[in-house]
């Protein structure tokens, strides 16, 4: 089994503020949905909430909740870390999409790391947690310095646990 980490971080590890992103960056949304198309995608229940349509098409949407026997609609449900973990798939990549709680959680447990690194620090109140750089081996960085629709560069970084 194969799980990664997708996420956008900002220069001080802001990923979030009032359950809503920091940003739009097209490029990057539109990177997420080229990776995650067709694979499970699991987050938390306020980062389901916060996705303009939900569930996100062509994928499957698993939720992570904390309240016993919860259901939401057109999604395969999780009641814990572990229980995630039981119920991804096992051929294929399973993307970790948040929020801050769920990336903390399932740290340790990835493969695989797309990170977004946004080169601006932002007010937030959601953060990603420190990733051990040393424990990771950078396979791939795109650096991204003529996006007009932002003021701030960007670069896509792919790592792979040593």
């Amino acid at each position: 089994m194969k799980i990664s980490i997708i996420v956008a971080i900002a220069a001080n590890n802001a990923i979030g503020k009032d359950n809503d992103l920091l940003w739009h960056i097209s490029r990057d949304l539109k990177r997420f949905k080229e990776l995650t198309n067709g694979h499970y995608i699991v987050m938390g229940k306020k980062t389901y909430y916060s996705l303009p349509k939900r569930p996100l098409p062509n994928r499957t949407n698993m939720v992570i909740t904390d309240v016993p026997g919860e259901q939401i609609d057109d999604c395969l449900m999780a009641y814990s870390i572990e229980d995630a973990i039981g119920k991804m798939d096992k051929e294929n990549e399973n993307f970790i999409i948040g929020g801050g709680s769920i990336y903390r959680q399932f740290l340790p447990y990835a493969d695989k790391l797309y990170i977004t690194r946004v080169h601006k620090e932002f007010e937030a109140d959601t953060f990603f947690p420190e990733i051990p750089l040393e424990e990771w081996e950078l396979l791939a960085k795109e650096d991204v310095t003529d996006d007009e629709q932002n003021d701030f560069t960007y670069s896509f970084e792919i790592y792979k646990r040593k």
